[in-house]
C-alpha cells in the first residue's frame, strides 16, 4: 500500500505534468510574450485569477464558463512565471526561445515539487484536511505579501521575500487541483 506522502508526491507530480502541457501549448501559440510583464502586472494576474476563483466559490455559479479547477491550473502556471521573472527579471521583449522557458519551467517545477516534499512531511499532510476554500484564501493572502513587497521596493525586515510568496502559490494552486478532482471523481 502506498504511503499518502508517496501518493501526495504522485498526484502533485501529475498535477504539474497537467499544467506543463498546457504551458507549453500556450507557449507554442504565444511564444514568451509573458517575458514583458512588469512585476506588479504579474502579480496582478495572479490576484485576478484568484479573486475569480473566490468569487465562484462563494457565487456557486459561473457566467463565462471554466470553474475553479481551470483557474488553479493558470495560477500554477503564472506562479512559475513569477518565478521566472524575479530570476530573470522582466523584458521589453521576448527574450527567451520556447525550450528555454520549457527549461526554466522544468526547474522551478521541480523545486516547488522539492519544498512541498519538505513541508508535506513537517506537517504530516494537514493540507488533505483543509478546504479548498481555504487554499484560495492563502493564496490571496500570499499575493497582498508580494504587494507589499513590491511596494516596500524589496526592502523586507524578515520575509522570505517574493519568490518564497511564489512557491507557497503554487504549492496551494496544486492541493486544490487534487483535492478538486478528487472530489469530482467521488
Amino acid at each position: 500500500m502506498q504511503s499518502n506522502e508517496a501518493k501526495t508526491n504522485q498526484q502533485f507530480e501529475q498535477v504539474i505534468a497537467e499544467c506543463r502541457s498546457l504551458f507549453e501549448k500556450k507557449l507554442h501559440d504565444y511564444g514568451a510574450s509573458w517575458r514583458i510583464l512588469r512585476p506588479q502586472s504579474l502579480t496582478d494576474q495572479l490576484f485576478i485569477k484568484a479573486k475569480r476563483i473566490r468569487s465562484l466559490e462563494i457565487k456557486k455559479e459561473t457566467l463565462v464558463g471554466d470553474g475553479i479547477r481551470p483557474e488553479f491550473v493558470a495560477l500554477v502556471n503564472y506562479g512559475i512565471v513569477g518565478l521566472i521573472q524575479v530570476a530573470k527579471g522582466f523584458s521589453d521583449t521576448v527574450d527567451v526561445s520556447n525550450a528555454e522557458a520549457m527549461a526554466l519551467y522544468d526547474n522551478y517545477a521541480k523545486e516547488a515539487l522539492e519544498l512541498m516534499k519538505r513541508k508535506n512531511h513537517d506537517y504530516d499532510e494537514a493540507w488533505r484536511g483543509m478546504r479548498v476554500s481555504s487554499y484560495t484564501d492563502f493564496i490571496l493572502t500570499k499575493i497582498e505579501r508580494v504587494k507589499e513587497i513590491e511596494n516596500l521596493g524589496g526592502d523586507t525586515l524578515v520575509s522570505e521575500g517574493v519568490d518564497g510568496n511564489y512557491m507557497d502559490i503554487i504549492n496551494y494552486a496544486v492541493f486544490g487541483v487534487i483535492k478538486l478532482t478528487e472530489e469530482d471523481r467521488s
